[in-house]
């Protein structure tokens, strides 16, 4: 990390109580297309990381096991405070969200088969989709620092897109693909500039 990237690292969570209670927050506003509220929650609003850290965070939070946004919360309290950060965020991201969960699929299962509640689904997706797109919009600009640059962002990315959208190929098996070439671009980079005279 740069240090004018860690100089835009303003703030972090207080004490586990306050990780836990964030996350509460931040897991009761992430219906369907979470990850606008993640970026907007921790990047802008709390500021506990940059847009760069948001992006490198969210890559692995991608490719590890389970819901991408416990992953994050996961790391975050990891960083933070060890194994009890951990515990906070993980226990933050899942107990409120479940009591809740629980309460609305007990009440749903009463309207499930009217057409306006299936109508509303179908309109939360297209929501969340547009979400989505819009966050990754607004986090572009943070690859110009990436040590890959913006032309093989734009190429992994549009591989991915096709691999994954168009042609329908497992997600595991591109992202092997996509994300190892990344990597092994990323890592010769980093040897070309360490060997670069200051």
């Amino acid at each position: 990390m740069s240090a004018a990237t860690e100089a835009e690292a303003l703030a972090a969570p207080r004490s586990p109580a306050a990780l836990f209670w964030a996350c509460t927050v931040l897991a009761l506003q992430g219906f369907g297309g979470v990850l606008a509220v993640v970026q907007r929650e921790l990047v802008e609003r709390r500021r506990w990381l940059t847009r760069e850290q948001f992006l490198e965070d969210w890559a692995a939070a991608q490719v590890l096991p389970g819901p991408n946004v416990v992953n994050l919360a996961l790391m975050i309290g990891g960083r933070h405070f060890g194994w009890r950060g951990a515990v906070a965020a993980l226990s933050g991201m899942l107990l409120a969200p479940l009591v809740l969960l629980l309460a609305i699929a007990v009440a749903f299962s009463h309207v499930a088969a009217h057409p306006v509640a299936q109508g509303a689904l179908r309109g939360m997706g297209a929501v969340a989709a547009g979400l989505i797109v819009g966050t990754a919009l607004r986090l572009l600009p943070a690859l110009a620092g990436n040590v890959l640059g913006l032309a093989w962002c734009a190429v992994l990315g549009g591989a991915t897109f096709v691999a994954v959208a168009i042609l329908r190929w497992p997600l595991a098996a591109v992202l092997a693909v996509t994300g190892g070439v990344g990597w092994a671009l990323a890592a010769r980079r980093l040897r070309h500039r360490a060997k670069e005279p200051v």
